[in-house]
This record gives structure tokens, sequence and C-alpha cells, in this order.
């Protein structure tokens, strides 16, 4: 592992009644661990999860829109507030690595196809992101940019990509596993299940680790895997009940 742990300056932040500072989770949250190279980030939507990774992109220099420390261009976003408040352990320190946000890609393959240098689709696959679907863009930035020691921080990878993609992704994630560290936000079940990988849930108003198997995630497939047409008979009844 590079990064070892996350801490938040709880003392300096003015105030805890605005956004994102009033995140229950984050809150609660003094210093979080990375004992393995991969970890993961769950959550519902809102609950501190992908706050919390940008604010990790923040502090190592990568463009919080998507990208590394040499990609630079602005795009029309709040910036991570909370990134000034928080301190990165480090063992040893590392500048490699790259932050992919999934709502601002299409900015950055805008951004890559700007740029006038001759090889500049060399770690994409060598073609415009743009002229790949955006599954196939994202499964060509980890194949060909991913590599070495370097730190990956991945903000719902599983947006663009299908079931077999992910797995594509799970066994990319796994030859590089003793070179690189990943924290992943997702809501992916399959991405989840990565052996031996530490799960954070950011639920219930703090910050804890869970095992698989006690992640909604896979809860709520194996369910309704199990029996489909009974949960959804019992949803619309639901519906119609109200």
């Amino acid at each position: 592992m590079y990064l070892k742990s996350c801490k938040v300056l709880q003392d300096t932040i003015p105030n805890k009644q605005v956004y994102p500072f009033n995140i229950p989770s984050l809150q609660e949250l003094h210093e979080l661990e990375f004992p393995t190279n991969v970890t993961f980030f769950v959550g519902e939507n809102g609950s501190g999860k992908s706050t919390l990774l940008e604010a990790i992109a923040d502090r190592c220099d990568f463009n919080t829109a998507g990208g590394g420390r040499q990609n630079l261009y602005e795009v029309h976003k709040a910036e991570s507030s909370l990134g000034e408040y928080i301190r990165l352990s480090w063992l040893p320190k590392i500048s490699n690595g790259f932050f992919l946000r999934s709502e601002t890609f299409y900015q950055f393959a805008s951004h890559i196809d700007l740029l006038e240098h001759p090889n500049k689709y060399a770690a994409f696959g060598g073609k415009s992101l743009h002229h790949q679907s955006h599954g196939e863009s994202f499964l060509a930035l980890f194949m060909n940019r991913f590599r070495g020691k370097a730190i990956y921080l991945l903000d719902e990878p599983e947006a663009a990509l299908s079931p077999t993609r992910q797995l594509s992704l799970l066994k990319i994630i796994k030859d590089l596993e003793h070179e690189a560290q990943f924290i992943i936000a997702t809501h992916s079940p399959i991405l989840l299940g990565y052996p031996d990988a530490t799960i954070y849930s950011f639920d219930n108003g703090e910050i804890e680790a869970i095992r698989y198997e006690e992640t909604i995630h896979y809860i709520v497939t194996k369910r309704f895997l199990a029996a489909p047409d009974s949960i959804l008979r019992e949803l619309f009844d639901e519906e119609r009940e109200s």
C-alpha cells in the first residue's frame, strides 16, 4: 500500500452545518485507514463516499474533474472544499495515478483531443476516446493508462461498463494489485466481490468496515436473482397500495 490513512481535521472546519461538512458520515470521521491495496466505498447517493474520494484526489493533486497531475483543464463544478481539511499519510509517497470521475469523463476526453502532443492517444488505445463507445473508452483507459506504481481513484467506474466488462476491470485490478493501489466508490455488486478487499460503508451516519455479504448491494442482488417474480410482485403491489 502507498496511502496508509486519511485524517479529517475536524477541529479546523469553520462551519459543520454547511455542505459537505454536514454529511453525517463525514461529521463523525476522524481517521480512515487503508489496510489493503483495494478499498471500496459503498453507500446510498448522498452518503459522502464520492465526496471523500474527490477530496483524496484533491490532496493527491489530481484534477478533481478527472485525470492525473498533468491534466490541466477546467470543468464547471463545485471545488473540493473538503480537500482543504484532510491530510493523507503515505508510506512511501507517490505522485503517479489517476482520478476517474464518471460524470465528467466526456470533458476529460475532450481535453485529450485538444492536446497538441503527437502521442496523446498512446495511453488510450491509440485513438480518441470520443471515437470509442463509452464502455470501450473506459476499458481503453484502464488497459493502457493504468500501470506501474500508482494510486487509482475510481468514482463509479461501472457507470459505463456492462457486467462482462466489469469482470474485465476486476482482472485489470488483479494484474496490478502488487504494484498499484485502488480506492473505488461503487454501487456494483460485481466489483465489490473482489477478493480480500476492504469495504467501507458510508450508510447509517458513519463509516464502518463491512463484509461483502453484508453490503446492501449483495443482499438485494442475491434476493432478486433468487426470486425475481416474487420481488417484482411485492414491489408493484406496494406501488398500487400507495
